[in-house]
């Protein structure tokens, strides 16, 4: 399983699928990563973790994920419009 950042709060994520998964099967199928890569209507692409994908808006913006904060290992927030935190960064 590869592995890679959040586009929005930074934390490392594991990336389902790619060659290390392309034979197996079962409980072991590569389906099991910690984020996935969602295409906005803008068309921008961002990898976002399970804990960003809980907070972020329907019909979400490329600001709405450049809002994105990481509080703790399993939960995000959006900050205020306009706003992102320094630690976040």
């Amino acid at each position: 399983m590869a592995t890679d950042v959040c586009d929005g709060c930074g934390r490392a994520v594991s990336v389902a699928g790619g060659i290390a998964n392309l034979w197996t099967f079962g409980e072991n199928d590569g389906s099991d990563g910690s984020a996935i890569t969602l295409e906005l209507a803008d068309g921008t692409e961002h990898l976002l973790c399970y804990p960003c994908l809980e907070v972020i808006p329907d019909d979400p913006t490329a600001e709405d994920v450049a809002r994105l904060e990481q509080v703790d290992p399993e939960t995000s927030r959006l900050a205020p419009v306009g706003e992102r935190s320094e630690e976040s960064l």
